[in-house]
């Protein structure tokens, strides 16, 4: 158990990675199944501490710095791992295969890294990795999609890498700590801005619902967990307490709200829920305190598995029908009953209600709110709670709107496990809370809330409050239902700038620049140039010619015709290059004289 006790996690699924290549299908597909399971176990066998130090560059490499938060986001990482890749049993892609463990082991070295230059490593890799994840649905939606994504995660990365640099320049040291991140006012905004690009905070979140819907069904699944939750854990590590978090979050439950409401393709509507539950997860990292750190790392866990069942669900749905839009389904809840019954599960755990996970996450973050007098932000996060209903309509519009005459087969058996497992532990979680804040930081402000009773019945007026929040919502929802009828359209927030202002701005550089070069070209290649070398040519002959009319005057007693004949022909001569040598002599003799001349009145 020595050896297990000293091994980085991240490390177990990248080599398996590149090993696996070699075996065929199946033995590929039970080899990332069994690789997730090892590194779940692994995890279990770390022991607190800071261990792995190689040298790099000068600085010792911290590669495995283990405590409760980062053990609490391995295990939630390997258990998606371990449901992802039986849903997708069937999926024998081997570039998919290969990136998904890349990107799943990159996203642990992440969260086990005790210094910077690991954790920014493998934040890179992650980056070009999950690009793959995109890539691999061959469409050219998809491909340009990743063109984005990829474009703006580097951009991101550039931004992380820039406040890196200048932390460690400040403090000569790569740890990965909250006084050396702090060290340097501009290393510090540089890395938090490098940061919330991934977390996908608004206005940086336009990646997600752009990249995340054109992925494969399986690349849906894993990129939904990953790199959203490695920038919430860094938050966690980096930034507890940061005030500009709070207002940060708030807006993005919202907005996550208002582009789902707008949307009309299932995995779209996954995406937008994506951002409005990070939004509780960055506003509680800015309320800095231990319970709310705990309800941090809680919501994250809850919420990697609901949100791996929601997409696995639609993800089988997408398998059987190749439709994921409002206008094109409903009816499904015929010829897909379980699947629409683990939905429904998923979409009662993403709104909170009591005796799923979601409730015993999401309430430890409004309560730390509440408790640190943030009125306006606890506000603005029980109405997002309330609003979160909206995600009703994923199943609602999915199985029970308006019979499209689809008669799709359930989905595989391989699918349906995946399923049952997430949803399993959807329910677990909700009537056993102890078991996973047992796991949590900051674990000892939970100890009285980690039961069944304190949850439930000691705690049933907040029970009451919050169920009368979500029958209000529900009703609202029906109610409204015509408002909310969708349509076959897109809906573009900040991809605008990228989408369409990106093309406005070409298309004005290319008016403006290409303008002045047309300008250039005219009076410059076309005018001036000319110019310049029509004297170059002309200049000598004419000086020539000046100096030699009076010799040729006196000397050969020509008139005038005579005199402009000589001229056109010595011209002619300097022009063709063709003239005598004793020309070339007596022009070489008075460029010197006038050299001399300038030379001594200059002295």
């Amino acid at each position: 158990m020595e050896l297990l006790n000293n091994i980085p996690p991240a490390f177990l699924l990248i080599i398996g990675a590149i090993a696996l290549l070699a075996l065929p299908a199946t033995a590929r597909k039970v080899g990332a199944i069994a690789l997730a399971a090892l590194g779940f176990f692994v995890i279990t066998q770390l022991s607190e501490g800071t261990r792995g130090n190689p040298e790099f560059l000068g600085h010792t490499l911290e590669m495995l710095r283990v405590d409760s938060t980062s053990k609490a986001f391995g295990y939630i990482f390997t258990i998606s791992a371990f449901g992802a890749f039986i849903f997708s049993w069937s999926e024998r892609c081997r570039l998919q295969n290969t990136a998904a463990l890349v990107y799943i082991g990159s996203a642990l070295g992440v969260v086990f890294a005790g210094d910077m230059i690991t954790w920014y490593l493998f934040w890179e890799m992650m980056a070009v990795s999950s690009t793959f994840l995109v890539l691999a649905r061959n469409t050219e939606a998809s491909r340009l999609a990743a063109q984005r994504y990829i474009l703006v995660h580097l951009a991101g990365g550039l931004v992380l890498l820039a406040g890196i640099l200048m932390a460690v320049n400040s403090t000569g040291s790569i740890a990965f700590t909250l006084e050396n991140i702090h060290q340097n006012s501009t290393a510090k905004w540089l890395i938090l801005i490098g940061i919330l690009i991934n977390a996908a905070a608004v206005p940086f979140s336009s990646w997600l619902p752009d990249a995340y819907p054109e992925s494969t069904v399986f690349g849906g699944i894993v990129l939904s967990a990953y790199t959203t939750k490695t920038a919430v854990y860094t938050l966690v590590r980096g930034f507890p307490g940061e005030e500009i978090l709070i207002p940060i979050g708030c807006v993005m439950t919202l907005y996550g709200i208002v582009y789902a409401l707008l949307e009309n393709d299932m995995r779209r509507i996954l995406a937008y829920s994506i951002v409005n539950q990070i939004g509780f997860m960055v506003c509680g990292v800015g309320v800095g305190t231990p319970l709310a750190i705990a309800g941090v790392v809680a919501h994250a866990f809850c919420h990697i598995i609901y949100k791996a069942l929601l997409w696995m669900s639609i993800g089988a749905v997408l398998h059987r029908t190749g439709k994921s839009k409002c206008t094109e389904l409903g009816g499904l809840y015929k010829s897909m009953p379980i699947t629409t019954m683990m939905t429904i599960i998923g979409a009662l755990s993403i709104s909170a209600v009591p005796l799923t996970c979601g409730f015993i996450s999401k309430t430890l973050i409004t309560a730390a709110t509440e408790q640190q007098h943030h009125l306006w932000a606890w506000f603005a996060l029980e109405v997002a709670s309330a609003g979160v209903f909206v995600y009703a309509c994923i199943p609602f519009y999915t199985f029970f709107n308006v019979d499209r005459g689809l008669r799709p087969k359930e989905a595989p058996r391989a699918m349906i496990t995946g399923m049952a497992l997430m949803a399993f532990l959807c329910i677990y979680l909700g009537l056993n809370p102890g078991h996973l804040y047992g796991i949590l930081p900051h674990g000892e402000v939970l100890a009285e809330k980690a039961s069944f009773y304190y949850t439930y019945i000691k705690s049933f007026d907040k029970v009451v409050t919050v169920l009368q929040m979500l029958l209000f919502s529900a009703l609202m929802f029906f109610i409204l239902l015509p408002l909310l009828k969708r349509t076959s359209t897109i809906s573009i927030d900040f991809d605008w700038f990228y989408r369409k202002g990106a093309k406005l701005f070409y298309d004005a550089m290319d008016k403006t620049f290409n303008s002045l070069n047309k300008a250039a070209e005219r009076l410059v290649i076309k005018t001036l140039l000319p110019a310049i070398a029509q004297f170059v040519i002309v200049a000598p002959a004419t000086l020539t010619v000046m100096l030699l009319r009076p010799v040729w005057r006196e000397s050969l007693d020509a008139d005038e015709k005579s005199l402009k004949k000589r001229e056109e022909e010595l011209i002619a001569r300097f022009s063709s290059g063709t003239f005598p040598v004793a020309y070339s002599a007596i022009f070489v003799l008075i460029f010197i004289g006038l050299l001399v001349l300038l030379g001594r009145a200059a002295g």
